[in-house]
């Protein structure tokens, strides 16, 4: 009997200019090469920077993997789980706990090596990398923040330009996360959370497109 298996991807982007396609693929490719029974797949978009309490999927993800005892969860890349070393730290340490086994793809690094036993220098590794992405986030801010500001004393004007409005395709494009969850039915604040957008954006989009498609169904 195959061992199981559950995917998660995660995108920052709340548009289309980010998916997580490329993930669900590529890991599901993997699970086939490791016999793996993929029972779940699940996708959010959110920033990596956030919390675990405050990614509502990756907390309902971790918390089927435990309860259903799945053996392994499977990660495009360690960025996947958090960018906050602390908080990916916490995570694994769960995992550990729970006997969960993480697989990280691009670092070819799992919590358990085949034999059962814990990777000897996996809270290094991740240590390591989390703190280097964690520059690496910092760094980039500082110099949108720095271009930003010389844009602005130059005379630029940053914002929406006056009497613009958002064509709804335009509107779908972006927001095409948002529509996704509310189709499956997650509730708006979960969704607000999850993608980054405030409450009363998801109850807009709910309102403008999906109780328009539920009209049409019964008319």
């Amino acid at each position: 009997m195959n061992e199981t298996a559950v995917i998660y991807a995660r995108v920052s982007s709340v548009g289309d200019r980010q998916d997580t396609s490329r993930q669900i693929r590529d890991l599901e490719i993997l699970a086939k090469e490791k016999s793996l029974k993929v029972v779940k797949t699940y996708e959010e978009h959110i920033s990596g920077a956030k919390k675990t309490q405050e990614r509502p999927i990756l907390t309902e993800c971790l918390q089927y993997c435990i309860s259903n005892h799945v053996s392994v969860l499977l990660l495009s890349e360690l960025s996947r789980l958090g960018r906050n070393v602390d908080d990916v730290l916490s995570n694994v340490k769960l995992c550990k706990e729970n006997h969960l086994n993480v697989y990280f793809q691009k670092e070819q690094l799992s919590i358990f090596n085949a034999d059962g036993k814990e990777h000897p220098f996996l809270t290094i590794f991740i240590a390591v990398l989390g703190t280097c992405a964690e520059m690496e986030r910092e760094n980039i801010k500082f110099r949108l923040n720095s271009g930003k500001a010389q844009f602005i004393a130059k005379g630029g004007k940053v914002g929406r330009k006056e009497g613009y409005k958002k064509s709804d395709e335009k509107f779908q494009e972006e927001y095409a996360a948002v529509i996704k969850q509310l189709r499956k039915g997650y509730p708006i604040r979960m969704i607000a959370t999850s993608c980054g957008v405030g409450i009363s954006t998801v109850q807009r989009i709910k309102k403008k497109f999906i109780d328009n498609e539920n009209k049409r169904e019964y008319q």
